[in-house]
């Protein structure tokens, strides 16, 4: 699955960061082994700890450090243990567990940005389960298949968005278990949590399931991907290595907790070493602006995001920072106070690589991942810094070069199956045919373009169909333009040429 497009076009070389064992869950055949990477690609395995525990049995040793902070204050590595243990207790409860262990059964969780994101996750760790979370812009029918899919035991969902899936829940035969938006404060005493039999007393936990992260779906519909605690731990422990990562370090974080970016990056890689991680509801270009430049402690120092956040930044700084002074204070504080920048999850254009140079005076390091395998390749932290995309293992290096599948269209981080949008499309009553393509664009990486053909005497706008599709599609998936033609080509195998289409509507 990996090598047959791995190898493709030779461009940049990259470092090998760390590979596990994964597995992920196809829905029609069961659990089956990725393994490791084909012969060919030489990876070599980054060291970690022999001992493989989840990131909170870490936590106590931090203590009274800020983990997280987030739209309802400050949250110590303590209180976050703390609320953990309470929610795992009610976890078991709930289910009728008596001896503290699911013994790896799936809870699905649907949480904000915040420090309830990590409770949930962490909850159901300790509870011995398999932690599935979910994203609150997914429309129903989405999330109802990750929580079917996933065979799911329960719903964990906090209080904004208890009443939205709980029907969803019942209609699947599942519990909801409510959660209170964490605040500082300890649910359980110090001697509970002390006196708390958790099953870190497994001397299994490298082999039991964590977490279920689902892609994309460029062949079909998304697929569970199950990574074990020995996987996570492999690639957090390989980054924390290559990344230098210290108790010291403050991360903004802006990025969507279902995807492993969010999820591994930003969440577990600050959380294993003891840094805080200061957490922002949704990403909004003024605010993270005013983060990167607010003199008050703690002073940020790595961010990571995708290319379009780094566009939509660069967009506000021309719009509000057009004084050379301003300009000069931006690049001066950034200069000063950050060791890190990371893009990733889609391929950084380098006028973007170049302006945001000129903006920050930082390069921005770029890392190369899949959702089966987790964090594979980065460029060096020291050393010269070069963008790109689809890999190839040549005289000792890695070297990207961009991604060739047009059935894979990249927009705003997100991978984006054209082959499932269509799927989606043709059920709309007015639509006889249709082809959907990826056509470059300066802010998302790609545009999401849908070539339609009408049933005879229908009619169709864009703000019709874009209506339409939110209530079955994911946000990102939805199309972005309309282009009506009276037929799609197609060759004697009923293949539509989308290169030939592309070149037709775009040749620039």
């Amino acid at each position: 699955m990996l090598g047959s497009w791995i190898f493709c076009h030779v461009n940049l070389p990259m470092r090998c960061l760390v590979h596990g064992v994964h597995r992920w869950r196809w829905p029609a055949c069961g659990w089956r082994n990725v393994g490791h990477f084909r012969k060919g690609l030489h990876t070599t395995r980054t060291s970690f700890s022999a001992r493989v525990t989840p990131v909170f049995t870490r936590a106590l040793a931090f203590g009274d450090k800020i983990a997280i902070i987030d739209q309802n204050g400050e949250h110590t590595y303590r209180d976050l243990y703390t609320q953990s243990v309470h929610l795992s207790q009610q976890l078991c409860e709930v289910l009728g567990c008596s001896s503290g262990d699911l013994k790896e059964e799936r809870i699905s969780f649907l949480c904000p940005n915040d420090a309830s994101y990590v409770v949930a996750q962490w909850a159901s760790w300790m509870s011995g389960g398999i932690a599935v979370p979910l994203y609150r812009k997914h429309p129903v029918q989405e999330l109802e298949y990750f929580i079917q899919d996933s065979q799911s035991s329960l719903v964990i969902a906090t209080e904004e968005y208890v009443r939205d899936i709980t029907p969803s829940a019942e209609k699947l035969g599942l519990p909801v278990l409510p959660l209170v938006n964490s605040g500082s404060n300890g649910c359980a005493s110090d001697k509970a949590v002390e006196a708390f039999p958790l099953a870190i007393d497994c001397p299994e936990w490298k082999d039991r399931g964590a977490m279920i992260i689902y892609t994309s779906g460029t062949t079909g519909r998304p697929k569970g991907v199950l990574s074990t605690h020995q996987n996570v731990q492999a690639v957090v422990t390989g980054l924390v290595d290559k990344w230098e990562w210290t108790k010291e370090d403050v991360i903004l974080h802006v990025l969507p907790l279902h995807h492993v970016h969010g999820v591994i990056n930003k969440l577990l890689c600050p959380l294993w070493v003891g840094a805080t991680c200061i957490m922002l509801p949704e990403f909004s270009p003024q605010k993270v602006w005013e983060k990167f430049l607010n003199p008050r402690a703690p002073r940020i120092n790595v961010f990571m995001a995708v290319p379009t956040i780094y566009s939509r930044l660069m967009e506000h700084y021309e719009e509000h920072f057009s004084q050379p002074h301003v300009q000069d204070f931006v690049r001066a504080t950034c200069q000063d106070n950050f060791r890190l920048m990371v893009s990733g999850s889609a391929a950084l254009p380098v006028p973007v690589l170049e302006r945001w140079k000129n903006i920050t005076g930082h390069t921005l390091l770029e890392r190369y991942g899949m959702t089966e395998i987790g964090m594979a390749l980065s460029n060096p932290l020291h050393g010269v810094r070069v963008p790109g995309d689809t890999a190839v293992y040549k005289e000792g290096m890695y070297w990207i070069k961009g991604r060739t599948s047009v059935d894979i269209i990249k927009s705003g981080g997100y991978k984006i199956s054209a082959l499932e949008v269509e799927r989606h499309l043709l059920a709309h009553p007015s639509i006889a045919d249709v082809a959907v393509i990826g056509p470059p664009d300066v802010t998302w990486g790609q545009r999401v373009s849908a070539v339609v053909k009408l049933q005879e005497g229908e009619m169709l706008s864009l703000k019709d169909l874009r209506s339409w599709a939110r209530d079955s599609m994911a946000f990102y998936t939805v199309p972005t333009e309309l282009l009506l033609v009276e037929e799609i080509p197609r060759n004697q195998m009923g293949k539509v040429n989308k290169k030939q289409l592309l070149k037709h509507f775009y040749p620039t």
